[in-house]
């Protein structure tokens, strides 16, 4: 009898450790407030209301990184610029998140460079709320962050990115933005 329990122990472990590795994920879910602790701040309570949801997920597997932005209770039937940037949120403004994240960096700031400002060297979460105010983006780059420089949050902008050249990633103010682990 303890052979087949055994035979079977290792089948299972070997199955279980077998195939590719697991993607390392991050995710923060939150509610939008003004002021606070955050995770998620609103700085425009009409583009981004109080209590309005978002979630981040970030997975990087074989070479890529994969962000999923998900809201929810912001204004109906509207596209919002959403990227990655290079600070943490705090309570005080937008601004202090920096700039957007690149992965190889513009020596021109701020980056308006179509070279540089583009959805495969920053990430691009515009998203586009349905007529509940909800909405879901996704972008997938084909890096992952070096462990010694990653994003720390994602920025809500009021207008769509812009991609063409002298205003390549600009979306107009930041109206909320959310501190991510990346």
């Amino acid at each position: 009898m303890k052979r087949p329990v055994l035979l079977l122990m290792t089948v299972l472990l070997l199955t279980a450790c077998g195939g590719q590795s697991p993607a390392a994920e991050t995710q923060v879910s939150a509610s939008f407030a003004r002021g606070g602790e955050g995770p998620a701040f609103t700085y425009d309570p009409r583009l981004v209301p109080v209590g309005a949801t978002v979630a981040v997920t970030d997975a990087e597997q074989d070479g890529a990184t994969v962000a999923t932005l998900r809201v929810t209770g912001l204004l109906p039937n509207r596209t919002y610029g959403a990227h990655a940037h290079t600070q943490p949120c705090t309570a005080a403004s937008g601004a202090d998140a920096g700039p957007h994240y690149q992965f190889s960096e513009d020596p021109v700031t701020p980056s308006v460079d179509p070279s540089y400002a583009n959805p495969m060297n920053e990430i691009w979460l515009d998203v586009t709320t349905d007529a509940n105010g909800a909405g879901e983006s996704t972008a997938t780059v084909p890096w992952v962050f070096p462990d010694d420089r990653r994003a720390e949050s994602v920025v809500l902008h009021e207008k769509p990115t812009a991609s063409h050249a002298g205003h390549a990633g600009t979306a107009g103010g930041r109206p909320a933005c959310v501190t991510v682990d990346f």
